[in-house]
């Protein structure tokens, strides 16, 4: 059975405007500092925030069978509403620390109900061609992610404040989940289970080229959100450093982290190719030799080079995500794909928290080299995917 033509673009659609909540507090990070008082390392804080309430929103899908067992669509919808509420309470002027890591951790755990649901509506319509959609799919998060530092680029002014960044991306989150109830009922493909079966989480590691691609998306995990996060931060210390430099921080951080969800939709192209395995080795391959390479470029003093170094590192910084969840999903029985695609992305997420918090720390001693560490995630997926185990 072949889907709609319209459903592919629906679910994309939506998945951008969903996932824009994601970073909207990143985007608006100076301002929350200046009106709450906030120190050096909230930022890692309030990114972890998100990270962790995401990676426990997933373990209770995941050990639920939240999208085999009930209707993605609606899932989506009721996940999405959430999470816009729950963003659109940055903008109270009571807030504190406490408050912001509270509302932040519950927007994570709503995106838990968002993305990995997603990728489970796409795989529900598209037996075939799975790459390709689901490179679609992580594009949409890619740009969804940047989306909030391009709507930064137009605040300032008494026009428009920065909390109506908060304010517009709440209301793409819920137009975003509308969107799916009305218009994507459940795929053909889809297998509903009646009960919960414990041993499903289980079996996901059972299968030797699960494991695998597995161990590559944990690797890639390492260096994708903390490069994201810290990317407006290597510009605006860019600039601090070579105070001739003069670009705007916000758009160039639009464009160095939406330009990935380009490479998303290529990579599911280029994988037709040379195959999914060795695509996503390539690019992970590639986003390693940046993290080496990194302390040097920042050092030159050439805005041209840093900015065109950097738009390279978010092209192959994240063209190995939908391939890496297209072998997941590919590998998993079909009754427990739901469950595989969401227990993957929560140890995935779990990493993001240790590298963002060791990132964080270092980077307050040591600004330049400390990022040079992500390498560690390319080198170790590289040897997850080509280590032999037994099966």
């Amino acid at each position: 059975m072949k889907p709609a033509k319209q459903i592919l673009p629906l679910i994309v659609f939506s998945q951008f405007c969903c996932t824009s909540l994601w970073f909207a507090g990143n985007a608006v990070m100076p301002e929350l500092s200046l009106n709450f008082n906030l120190n050096e390392e909230a930022l890692g804080h309030l990114t972890s925030a998100v990270q962790f309430g995401f990676i426990l929103g997933t373990l209770i899908f995941a050990f639920l069978s939240l999208a085999d067992r009930f209707s993605p669509s609606k899932l989506f919808f009721i996940s999405a509403v959430f999470g816009a509420i729950f963003n659109l309470g940055i903008v109270l002027e009571n807030n504190n620390l406490n408050t912001l890591l509270l509302l932040r951790f519950l927007t994570g755990f709503s995106l838990a109900g968002i993305y990995p649901v997603g990728m489970k509506l796409a795989a529900d319509y598209y037996d075939k061609g799975l790459g390709k959609s689901l490179g679609y799919l992580v594009g949409a998060l890619v740009l969804g992610t940047a989306f909030p530092h391009f709507l930064k680029t137009f605040t300032g002014t008494e026009n428009l404040p920065w909390r109506w960044v908060i304010v517009a991306t709440s209301l793409f989150a819920f137009l975003g989940g509308l969107l799916i109830l009305l218009f994507v009922p459940n795929g053909p493909f889809r297998k509903a289970k009646g009960k919960f079966n414990f041993n499903a989480v289980f079996r996901i590691f059972s299968n030797k080229k699960l494991r695998s691609a597995a161990f590559g998306y944990f690797g890639h995990m390492w260096e994708l959100y903390t490069f994201w996060a810290f990317v407006p931060i290597i510009l605006a210390a860019y600039k601090l450093s070579f105070p001739t430099s003069d670009f705007d921080v916000s758009f160039w951080s639009f464009l160095i982290i939406g330009i990935g969800g380009v490479s998303c939709v290529l990579g599911g192209y280029i994988s037709e190719v040379l195959g999914v395995k060795k695509t996503a080795t390539i690019a992970l391959l590639l986003s390693g030799i940046c993290c080496l390479a990194f302390p040097f470029i920042f050092l030159q003093a050439s805005t041209v080079v840093l900015i065109t170094f950097l738009c390279f590192w978010g092209i192959v910084v994240v063209a190995d995500s939908p391939l890496f969840s297209t072998l997941v999903a590919g590998n998993a029985p079909p009754e427990i794909k739901g469950t595989a695609l969401t227990i993957v992305n929560s140890i995935g997420f779990a990493i993001t928290i240790v590298s963002l918090q060791l990132i964080t720390y270092l980077h307050q001693t040591e600004p330049v080299y400390s990022l040079s560490l992500l390498a560690i995630g390319p080198a170790l997926g590289l040897w997850g995917l080509f280590t032999k185990k037994r099966a």
